[in-house]
């Protein structure tokens, strides 16, 4: 039932309702879709770090093998210039890292593995590199 003054005031609240019936849609849409942009915003760095981390760690990888492969070096020239190439490039993208190498009398090896800083709770990316190459011997001809 109507008041006697309704007829004065308008259609009613329910009436105007009736004739926007999307009104209020917009932010119920952005209250849902916010969520979805933001999560995939936060792949994309992710997935970013993953690449820079992995481009880091063949970095390291190959300045390794490429010291502990020359004449007179050890493993140890490797390792060093491994780890210094990952601290330098590396920086926080891979804060879990670490960098083995092994020289043996025919080729130098280093492996490098890593877990990328996590933007997204739960979720840890791994990367490896591996290089090797054959131990530099100078011959007489």
């Amino acid at each position: 039932m109507r008041h006697p003054g309704a007829a004065a005031r308008g259609p009613s609240r329910l009436a105007r309702l009736r004739k926007q019936p999307e009104r209020g849609s917009v932010t119920l849409e952005l209250v849902l879709a916010f969520p979805l942009v933001l999560l995939l915003i936060l792949l994309v760095a992710q997935f970013t770090m993953f690449y820079f981390g992995s481009e880091a760690a063949h970095t390291a990888a190959s300045q390794a093998v490429a010291v502990a492969r020359a004449q007179d070096a050890t493993s140890g020239t490797g390792q060093t210039q491994g780890q210094q190439i990952l601290d330098q490039v590396a920086g926080g993208t891979l804060p879990q890292r670490s960098i083995t190498v092994a020289r043996g009398a025919a080729e130098a090896t280093a492996d490098v593995t890593g877990t990328v800083q996590s933007l997204i709770p739960g979720f840890h990316l791994h990367v490896s590199a591996h290089a090797s190459a054959p131990i530099e011997a100078w011959t007489k001809n």
